[in-house]
């Protein structure tokens, strides 16, 4: 993994920290299940 992956997981687990902090957990995870299966639906649609 190069340095923009360390740079984006490092980004993720901040964005986690906040979310915790502000009580807002679970709409962050309702909102990364959503981005996953979109960005499944558009791969499949642009093979």
């Amino acid at each position: 993994m190069g340095l923009r992956g360390w740079l984006y997981r490092i980004a993720r687990l901040m964005g986690d920290a906040n979310a915790v902090k502000k009580n807002k957990v679970g709409r962050r995870i309702g909102r990364r299940i959503a981005g996953k299966a979109t960005g499944r639906a558009l791969g499949r649609l642009f093979k």
